[in-house]
């Protein structure tokens, strides 16, 4: 029987050791996940196929066409709801492996590139499920999140954060100005924590 004492030690063995996300499978030509990848001002369509172009509202929510969550950037620079909780759920949740505002640390890549290169169902997969990569060049860990609340009340805030910071629609920080919290937000909300 392990005592409190050694699961604590493996589990920070296992921090130490390099909390990383998954970096998707690549070809030979890829960038790195934590390489920039340069979008252009007009560019809709993510290198994942992702289409960014928000098309439809519904929970609170804005999704494209194929029903993926996006974002929303007003000319102000306001944010709609979810990309603005999506910003606080990262801070308080991922940034301590991976970084502040998505920018990656020495030892978890850059989420603002990933997700620009990941599909949105990998990117759930990942978070819910966990990743373990160990090679002879790196012992990288995702651990997973499937059950904190936390995190998977808000992945899909969490995913339009990260798709805003690596387009560059949102500079790092804290948005300035957010939309409202809208009633159908506040109302998943509640279902999802109270679940």
């Amino acid at each position: 029987m392990r005592t409190i004492t050694s699961l604590a030690a493996l589990v920070l063995g296992a921090t130490v050791a390099g909390m990383a996300f998954a970096q998707e499978d690549t070809g030979e030509n890829a960038a790195p996940a934590d390489e920039e990848v340069e979008i252009k001002e007009d560019q809709t369509v993510m290198p994942s196929g992702h289409d960014i172009t928000p098309s439809e509202m519904m929970d609170g929510r804005w999704y494209n066409e194929e029903g993926i969550p996006t974002f929303k950037v007003e000319d102000d620079g306001t944010v709609d709801y979810a990309t603005f909780s999506g910003f606080r759920r990262y801070h308080a949740e991922c940034h301590v492996c991976h970084g502040p505002d998505g920018e990656g640390s020495t030892y978890a890549p850059a989420l603002k590139n990933s997700v620009l290169r990941m599909d949105y169902y990998d990117f759930q997969q990942v978070v819910a499920s966990g990743k373990q990569e160990v090679s002879n060049s790196a012992n990288q860990v995702m651990p997973a999140f499937g059950t904190n609340k936390n995190v998977w009340c808000y992945i899909d805030d969490i995913y339009v954060y990260l798709l805003a910071r690596g387009t560059d629609s949102i500079p790092r920080g804290r948005p300035a100005d957010k939309a409202d919290k809208p009633e159908e937000f506040a109302a998943a909300e509640d279902s999802c924590m109270s679940m």
